[in-house]
């Protein structure tokens, strides 16, 4: 079946299932997939629902190496917490950075360039060959994510297409928290400290009351997504 009419079907059977019965579809039926996180503030919940299947699947994590030492921190409390054993921690080749941004200053003055040398491209480079894989996006996180299905078509430039999935598209705030305190989950530390959402360092500012979440993602820079998922409003081309 082709992929659309497949995603198609699979939005239909799961709309009303349990987001772990979506991990557990993508896990066991969809081919070779891997769970794509960041370590932020709420990866936590994917994560978790995700070593309930299978603690052996492919995570992706990218180190931009501009992130904050917290980060790196709670990568390896929250893998040893849940038994993860199959974390691949990706990273834009040094030779490249050097070529491209060898002063380490690329996000001052083209943030998009610095999200695709640093995130984009390996993750990219990382997911071929794979036939599905996890995110952990959400609707109410808004901008292009307010109509996210649970199952999409991901056809990156140059390789062939593959099924993204989406098993929190329809959580919200609350859920995420509850869900936190039931099974007493580690939260990221710069949670407290008033960052609901977390990038890299440069890029990433304390969120004021009554703030959007993502407002402190590149703030006053009219940005709102690293390009992984969506680039004005319409699904980011691969590199």
């Amino acid at each position: 079946m082709p992929l659309d009419g497949r995603t198609q079907t699979l939005n239909r059977i799961y709309r009303d299932r349990s987001a772990v019965d979506v991990v557990d579809v993508a896990l066991n039926t969809l081919g070779q997939t891997a769970v794509v996180s960041s370590f932020g503030a709420e990866s936590v919940v994917l994560l978790h629902l995700a070593a309930q299947i299978d603690r052996t699947m492919p995570v992706l994590f990218i180190d931009t190496e501009m992130l904050f030492p917290e980060t790196l921190a709670y990568q390896r409390e929250v893998a040893d917490a849940l038994g993860l054993t199959n974390i691949q921690t990706l990273r834009a080749p040094r030779e490249v950075v050097f070529e491209r941004d060898n002063e380490n200053l690329l996000h001052l003055h083209d943030p998009d360039a610095c999200c695709a040398l640093r995130k984009i491209e390996p993750l990219q480079k990382a997911l071929r060959g794979y036939d599905a894989w996890i995110s952990g996006r959400k609707r109410f996180q808004g901008g292009a994510r307010t109509a996210l299905d649970l199952f999409e078509v991901d056809r990156p430039t140059g390789q062939l297409p593959r099924i993204k999935v989406n098993p929190l598209a329809h959580w919200d705030s609350a859920d995420l928290r509850s869900y936190i305190e039931r099974h007493r989950l580690p939260r990221h530390p710069l949670v407290a400290r008033g960052y609901p959402s977390i990038g890299c360092m440069p890029c990433t500012s304390r969120v004021g009351a009554g703030e959007d979440a993502r407002a402190g993602r590149w703030r006053d820079q009219g940005k709102t997504e690293c390009g992984i998922h969506f680039a004005d409003g319409s699904a980011q081309r691969a590199v």
